[in-house]
Parts: structure tokens; sequence; C-alpha cells
């Protein structure tokens, strides 16, 4: 497995199991048969709904816990001081777990005020060891330029939805810049990644046959490339499978420009600036 440090100095695994959509059910399945491939790293959040079938399948797989990198996110719906820090220790109930590794804010409020003070609450968390690490998803630059000015713990992280038609290089520069780690969501595009005939599939499928690897393959292994930490999402157990593959392919220098030059700033999911289920005050 591959490692990025985060900015505290602890060890997150580049290559990650996103649950998004994944229900109850199946989220203990798929958990637990990527944790038996070699995964070592499990995103979910409290808006998906799968976060005790995920701490199920962490204790029934007999894994030490310290071996297993858990993220989990705070629902837009539930922002506020206390409510960051309540809401963590429902998770950790429900995961059966006495800590999680990683704590984001799922989505940014348009009050940066709001904003600043759901952080406050995360920086408690951190503080009293119930997050290894503390981050955000969803923010843009500006929302980051905000949250910054009260933050007494600078994020380890930004969540950010990234892939080949949005490859996010500004933001990601910037992120380097503050030493806070990117990570990329929805790196295939809800499929559009695999449609023969639109814009991505034919110099992803030409990298792929270079390297008799998958498209799916190149597209994890362009985000390793430049840094990123890709958690692709997958109910398949062949396609997980397939997946942790990418840690084996190594892309050219050329290859992730040949990638980056498929962006068309094309958004998949919700824009963090418009969306509608976030608390406003």
């Amino acid at each position: 497995m591959l490692y990025k440090k985060l900015s505290n100095g602890i060890n997150m695994p580049m290559l990650g199991l996103g649950t998004f959509k994944v229900t109850e059910g199946e989220a203990y399945d798929t958990v637990l048969a990527a944790l038996k491939m070699g995964y070592r790293h499990i995103d979910t959040a409290q808006v998906y709904g799968n976060e005790a079938s995920v701490g199920r399948a962490i204790k029934d797989s007999g894994i030490p816990r310290e071996d297993i990198f858990v993220t989990t996110k705070l629902s837009p719906v539930n922002l506020g001081y206390e409510e960051a820090i309540n809401e963590l220790q429902v998770s950790l109930e429900k995961m059966g777990l006495t800590y999680v590794d990683l704590y984001l804010i799922h989505w940014p409020s348009p009050s940066n005020t709001l904003n600043q003070l759901t952080w406050r609450g995360m920086e408690v968390c951190y503080e009293k060891r119930m997050a290894r690490a503390i981050g955000v998803s969803n923010f843009k630059i500006h929302h980051m330029d905000a949250l910054l000015k009260t933050a007494r713990i600078q994020p380890m992280a930004n969540q950010i939805e990234l892939h080949p038609g949005l490859y996010q290089l500004p933001t990601q520069q910037y992120l380097n810049e503050k030493n806070i780690a990117t990570i990329s969501y929805g790196p295939f595009m809800k499929g559009e990644v695999f449609l023969e005939t639109g814009p991505y599939y034919p110099v992803l499928k030409e990298i792929a046959d270079i390297h008799n690897a998958t498209v799916a393959q190149v597209i994890i292994a362009w985000g390793l490339k430049r840094g990123i930490l890709m958690i692709p999402k997958s109910v398949t157990v062949s396609r997980i499978q397939e997946n942790l593959g990418a840690l084996d392919l190594v892309l050219s220098d050329d290859e992730v420009k040949a990638i980056n030059q498929l962006n068309r700033g094309r958004r998949i999911y919700t824009d963090p600036d418009n969306n509608s289920f976030v608390k406003q005050h």
C-alpha cells in the first residue's frame, strides 16, 4: 500500500474504498471483502447511513484497529460547534470505535461564520483524540481562505470532486502550498469515463493498453502519481480487486499530462457554492 504523510505526521493510505450510496447490508459485505483483499482505508459519512455496517465489518475482519484508516464526515445539516463534537460521538458509537482517523466537514455552508464555528468543534474533537486528523470536504479556495482566518489547527485534508473531466489542478496547487492533502472522490465520473463515444475514453484506453491495464486503473494511477489520495467506490468484488491493482501501475509524466488535458471543468456532483442541503446560518 502507498501512504501519504499528513501535516500532523499521520500516515494515510493513498487508495481507499468509498461507500457513498452503499446500503447498510451492502456496506458490511463490501468493506469486509475489501479489507480481506488488502485495503486499509475505508471512507464513510454520517449521511451515507452505513456507519454501523462499516464498523461491524472492521470488527469482524480481525485486522488490528490501528492498521485500518477510517474516515467519516459531519452531516451538512448538522453544522455548528456542539454539533461537530456530539455528532462524532454518535458516529463512534454506531461504528463501535473509540476514534476515527480522519473527520471531515462534509460540505461548506454559504455562511463563513458557521463554517468557522463548526471548525472550532472539529478542533475540539482532534484535541480530545476522538479524531487523529481533521479536515474538510467540498471546500473551494474561497471557503478555505475564510476558514483559515480563524482556525487554530489547520485542516489536514480536503476531499473534493476530482476526475479527468475536472482535474482541479489550481485547487490542488493551493492545497499543496499549505500542506493540506487532496483527496479525490468520484474519479470515474459516474461511469462517463467508460463511454466509448465520450471525450475521455479514447485517451484513457490508449494509455491503458500500453500498460496492459484497465481504464479504471489508469485513472487511479493518474491521481496517485499527482500525490492525490483516491477513494473509488464499488460494490462489485471484482472491480474492488481491479482498483487495488492500480497500486502497481506507474504512469509517465507525459501520460499524466495527457490525462490532465482532458479537463473540461465539468462537475458531475453538486457545486459547493450552490447546494441546497446544508445548514445556512
